[in-house]
């Protein structure tokens, strides 16, 4: 017998994606590729400060009607009336990763953040995609379609920055489970390029011998992914394969660069690399063009400080500090003042494109990674880039940091692979260990492994972020 569904005068409407969003007035107000560079990327210095003002001032009004902001601007007595436009930005309180868990325990995955509320507001389509869960369990993220839609729309925009054109396949090799990075690509190819987004994921979903079948037999045209897994696949095909991975002819490498070696990977896979930023809650905010000189930042759906890590200060354009972000577009769960603990600066100048919009320099780094061994602040990412330089070593390291029982000293050690450790071990352990002392002013102990023996700690083939830092010291110690 079949079963017959009614539809009831009490049943909530089903939403419709498409019905929720006006497109031609969206691309008017985040104009796609190739309007973007006709317009807003050139926009006179001037008229973007004024479309930026109005929009935080938008961003303001929303986030009032949001419990987090109620409260966290409360506490610290803001009101409305303070803020009457970016002059006053830097007189909001921050807020950081640690306000939004608390702000997510209080009703998981709502919380008080998200501007909506599913017992009392009419249903909406909803995606809900979580941050890379690295240090705990992953933050989600619920995005509205207005929302994903702009987010959608620069990822657009900054894949064309980086050379993709209609019919590339671009061969997206980001996880494709909870956290955000590969199925964001995936729409922002599919929906605003025109080319054909081949979505293997991390070697976890698709073998890293396999990734490679498919690019030769598809003839993948751009790869997107962590610069380590495309060092250890250009090591697989060059080393084990007998492949020189610039005959597979890639146009483009998609990468969060951070301190990774660029040229050692534009040699290796004969194809220009392209630096991208990005954020679970907000998708890409800055780009590399095809200048390489920086990253523009999108500025039109974003405003970007870069602020004293201890002091959230304003620090000088061209000085290192925390990336504090502001969106311009969310009506969800806008961010007003978020502190991403990323390290980052602006670079200065210019870029040769002709773009007006500022510029990031690259990510140093985390300030939440950063240890401090006898008053001397280190980045892993710092000490990779030094791995990296050396011929003897792959490029794969991990930081590993314990406290000495007898001292109450921290110490680290820097495990690092090798390609012939047998012959190579010594020499590399006592070059790498000074370089260290020199570069990083404090002295780091050096352990040679064979190439591939991190694996299963870093995650390199099987994560869609490679772990650097190991802290085994105690709680009470970090």
């Amino acid at each position: 017998m079949a079963l017959a569904i009614s539809m009831t005068a009490s049943q909530p409407t089903i939403p419709r994606y498409y019905d929720a969003l006006d497109f031609p007035s969206l691309w008017k107000e985040f104009p796609p590729v190739p309007e973007f560079h006709e317009s807003v990327a050139r926009m006179p210095v001037a008229d973007l400060r004024a479309l930026q003002e109005r929009r935080f001032l938008e961003q303001m009004e929303r986030a009032w009607q949001i419990p987090f902001y109620q409260r966290h601007w409360g506490q610290a007595g803001l009101k409305p009336c303070h803020v009457k436009g970016l002059a006053d930005l830097a007189s909001i309180p921050p807020f950081s990763v640690h306000d939004l868990r608390d702000a997510l325990a209080r009703n998981p995955p709502w919380g008080d953040f998200m501007g909506i509320d599913p017992e009392r507001d009419a249903p909406i389509p909803l995606v809900l995609q979580t941050s890379g869960g690295t240090t705990g369990l992953p933050r989600p993220m619920l995005y509205s379609p207005r929302d994903r839609e702009v987010m959608n729309i620069i990822t657009g925009r900054r894949l064309y920055m980086q050379g993709v054109r209609p019919y590339d396949l671009v061969q997206v090799m980001l996880s494709l489970g909870l956290s955000n990075g590969g199925f964001l690509a995936r729409e922002g190819i599919w929906k605003y390029t025109g080319a054909v987004p081949v979505m293997t994921g991390t070697g976890a979903q698709t073998p890293t011998r396999r990734q490679i079948e498919i690019m030769q037999a598809w003839k993948t045209t751009q790869l997107a992914a962590f610069p380590a897994y495309l060092r250890h696949i250009g090591h697989v095909l060059r080393d084990e394969m007998g492949i020189d991975p610039r005959s597979l002819g890639i146009k483009g490498l998609i990468v969060h660069l951070g301190m990774d070696d660029r040229a050692e990977l534009e040699a290796l896979w004969g194809a220009p690399v392209y630096d991208t930023y990005g954020t679970n809650e907000c998708g890409s905010l800055a780009a590399d063009c095809v200048e390489r000189s920086g990253m523009h930042i999108f500025e039109d759906a974003f405003v970007l400080e870069i602020a004293d890590p201890d002091t959230l200060a304003p620090v000088a354009d061209g000085e290192r500090g925390v990336v504090l972000q502001t969106t311009l577009f969310k009506h969800f769960a806008p961010l007003v003042r978020f502190n991403s603990n990323d390290i980052s600066s602006m670079a200065p100048g210019t870029c040769a494109c002709g773009s007006t919009h500022r510029r990031l320099a690259c990510i140093y780094g985390r300030a939440d990674n950063m240890v401090k061994l006898r008053g001397t602040n280190v980045f892993p990412e710092a000490v990779g880039a030094l791995v990296g330089e050396h011929p003897r070593a792959n490029g794969e390291y991990l930081c590993v940091v314990e406290q000495d029982p007898a001292t109450g000293r921290d110490e680290m050690t820097v495990r690092v692979e090798a390609e012939r450790p047998a012959a190579d071990g010594p020499a590399l352990r006592a070059e790498l260990a000074a370089r260290f002392k020199e570069a990083l002013g404090v002295k780091l102990a050096v352990e040679v492994v064979a190439a591939g023996m991190l694996d299963p700690l870093t995650g390199l083939s099987s994560a869609s972020k490679v772990r650097r830092l190991i802290d085994n010291r105690p709680k009470e110690a970090k």
